[in-house]
């Protein structure tokens, strides 16, 4: 016959500590999940050359309200063409080692250094190189914010060396380990949306595509920003 002592030490856990296990293993799963669903946007991604979307641009901020839709295509090395259609015709392009802005209606397009770029469009060249999705990011971590459609994740952090604008980034990935929308919150509480459909993977791509030749009579000047 068992001592009291004995029967105490074969009392099941309390309520606190069956908790404590759950907190710690809910942890350590959520922590795997990211490495998973990282892992799987890298196998994704990095095997591609070109890809080609329809884009929506959502900018909120200062008292302005800012919606813009287009075409994006993306080509390695770090080639991209942003093609805004609507509501006003823009064109932002880079070459690999320039990059350039033009508004059609201006007589002046813009130029900078590909390599100095720091633009909102940053987490969007993550998919340009072969790299993983967890070294661009700080913290990056499953958020709390609910994805736009029911079946997708989102993953939340910042990306690196742009800590001094951005307090986070949120990416909705898709089943398919797409990345169907990016959100960007900077430290004064503005945000820029950048929303992907239509997603069309290693699609035949003209090199002129990536090129920026300036109409006649358009003046090209160099810059320190090419934000629009």
């Amino acid at each position: 016959m068992r001592s009291r002592r004995e029967r105490a030490w074969m009392r099941p856990p309390s309520t606190a500590l069956l908790l404590l296990l759950f907190i710690a293993g809910v942890s350590t799963a959520d922590e795997l999940s990211v490495s998973q669903i990282a892992s799987r946007i890298d196998r994704r991604y990095n095997h591609l050359t070109t890809l080609k979307a329809q884009f929506q641009e959502n900018y909120n901020g200062a008292g302005l309200v800012r919606n813009e839709s287009g075409q994006l295509w993306l080509q390695k090395p770090g080639r991209m063409r942003w093609q805004y259609e609507q509501p006003t015709p823009k064109l932002f392009i880079v070459d690999g080692k320039s990059a350039f802005f033009y508004v059609p209606s201006e007589r002046q397009a813009r130029r900078m250094p590909a390599k100095k770029l720091d633009d909102f469009r940053s987490p969007i060249r993550y998919l340009l190189g072969h790299t993983k999705l967890q070294q661009e990011f700080s913290k990056l971590r499953i958020s709390a914010e609910s994805p736009k459609q029911h079946d997708n994740v989102v993953l939340e952090g910042v990306p690196k060396g742009m800590e001094d604008r951005i307090q986070r980034a949120l990416l909705e990935i898709t089943p398919s380990n797409q990345i169907g929308r990016i959100l960007i919150e900077q430290l004064d509480g503005s945000t820029t949306e950048f929303i992907f459909r239509d997603l069309q993977e290693d699609v035949v791509v003209k090199p002129d595509l990536f090129r920026f030749s300036p109409p006649p009579g358009v003046e090209v000047v160099d810059s320190q920003n090419l934000e629009p």
